[in-house]
C-alpha cells in the first residue's frame, strides 16, 4: 500500500499533472488535446501522462493513430481512505469557504474561474 500511495502523492505533487487531471474530469481526451493548453512539448506532456498512468490515476488507450487518456475514478480511492484516517476529509462547503476568503482577503483576490490564462488575455 505504501508504494502505491507514494506514486499517487508524487503524481499529485506536480501542478501540471493536477491540471491534466482536472481536464480529464470533463471527458476522455486525445494526448494532443491534453497538451494544447500547456506551453511545453508533447514529449514533456507524455512524460507527465506516464507518471499519472503509473500511479493509476489515468489510463491510456490507443485508438487507431490516436492515444486517448481517461481518468481512472478509483485511482484516488486508496489515498482518500488513507487521508480519512486522519479525520481531515470532512465535507467542505466551498461556497462558504469562498465567502470567508472574500471577507478575509477582499474580493480582488478571488481566483478567476477560467484560470490564470484568461486573466492574461
Amino acid at each position: 500500500m505504501a508504494a502505491s500511495l507514494d506514486l499517487v502523492f508524487s503524481a499529485l505533487a506536480d501542478p501540471t499533472r493536477r491540471a491534466i487531471l482536472a481536464l480529464l474530469l470533463e471527458d476522455d481526451m486525445a494526448v494532443t488535446d491534453v497538451a494544447e493548453p500547456f506551453e511545453m512539448s508533447l514529449a514533456a506532456i507524455s512524460k507527465h501522462l506516464g507518471v499519472l498512468a503509473e500511479a493509476g490515476l489515468i489510463s491510456r488507450d490507443r485508438r487507431g493513430r490516436v492515444t486517448w487518456c481517461q481518468l481512472e475514478p478509483d485511482g484516488l480511492r486508496e489515498a482518500s481512505v488513507w487521508m480519512q484516517g486522519f479525520g481531515q476529509m470532512e465535507g467542505i462547503d466551498l461556497d462558504a469557504f469562498e465567502r470567508f476568503l472574500e471577507r478575509e482577503l477582499g474580493p480582488s483576490t478571488t481566483a478567476n474561474p477560467e484560470g490564470p490564462a484568461a486573466a492574461d488575455g
